[in-house]
């Protein structure tokens, strides 16, 4: 599974991680923490979609691509 993970920052220093495909959006203190936070959340997400029969096995190794 491939995800884009797209970048934003605020104009207060933090930083906007968004992955579209899961329709997810975390702020980080960093531009690593913010990317660090979204690979986790989507994680998550993907595993418990597994579990629940929404995506196959397969998805449980998503690639990241990050946008800026």
């Amino acid at each position: 599974m491939k995800l884009t993970i797209e970048l934003d920052r605020e104009v207060d220093g933090r930083w906007i991680a968004e992955v579209p495909e899961l329709n997810i959006l975390l702020y980080g203190e960093t531009r690593q923490a913010a990317v660090g936070k979204a690979e986790s959340a989507a994680a998550e997400i993907i595993a418990d979609r597994i579990a629940h029969g929404e995506l196959p096995p397969e998805a449980a190794n998503p690639v990241f691509a990050v946008a800026a």
